[in-house]
């Protein structure tokens, strides 16, 4: 098992995804999900790795291609013209072509006109896949504060991986005592909207 830590620069619920019964990462952070593995830990801190928006443990690692084709998950697919913050907010965004090509709907990824942001969608899709996490707690905008025994887990940029085997076992044995699901809306995210509440 590996950890991965990293700080979430832009809490949406986008990236990652928490809603509909499991946790995704489809989106940014192409390096963890080109490296993370079934059963690894991924933890995304607060700015100044002040506190835990996020933890889940990684249950698959789908492609992109599966992740779209698949029934279980197209309620994960954005709406950007949906009643409801958690249907815009969804990161299923890559529809695969008949030319093996992918192409970007309208997200949060996307232009401000509905286009294709190229950049964003070379960065993605430079992840090669997406990581579900059915096992997760999320926080949101409520970070739950960095226990000290954690602070190992600190990050400015990028991400972190190389940890003792003592430090992922402590940072497994928190995990576990987590309560469940979403716990709290994401930081940037509009005021009376509940959805995120499902």
């Amino acid at each position: 098992m590996r950890v991965f830590s990293y700080v979430v620069s832009h809490d949406t619920g986008f990236a990652p995804n928490p809603f509909h019964g499991c946790c995704t990462l489809a989106c940014c952070k192409p390096r963890i999900r080109r490296c993370a593995k079934v059963g690894d830990l991924i933890v995304g801190l607060s700015r100044r790795s002040t506190g835990i928006v996020y933890a889940m443990r990684v249950d698959r690692c789908m492609t992109f291609a599966g992740y779209w084709a698949e029934p279980a998950f197209a309620s994960k697919r954005a709406d950007w013209l949906g009643r409801t913050e958690v249907e815009r907010a969804g990161d299923n965004i890559y529809e695969p072509m008949a030319d093996g090509a992918f192409r970007q709907v309208r997200s949060r990824h996307s232009n401000l006109d509905g286009s294709e942001n190229t950049k964003l969608k070379r960065r993605d899709l430079s992840g090669e896949g997406v990581l579900v996490g059915q096992q997760f707690t999320y926080f949101g905008g409520e970070p739950h504060p960095l226990p000290r025994e954690l602070a190992f887990l600190e990050i400015g940029r990028n991400h972190r991986s190389r940890f003792t085997a003592q430090q992922r076992e402590a940072v497994d044995r928190w995990f576990v005592g987590l309560p469940p699901g979403v716990r709290g809306k994401p930081a940037e995210w509009p005021v009376g909207d509940e959805s995120w509440r499902e």
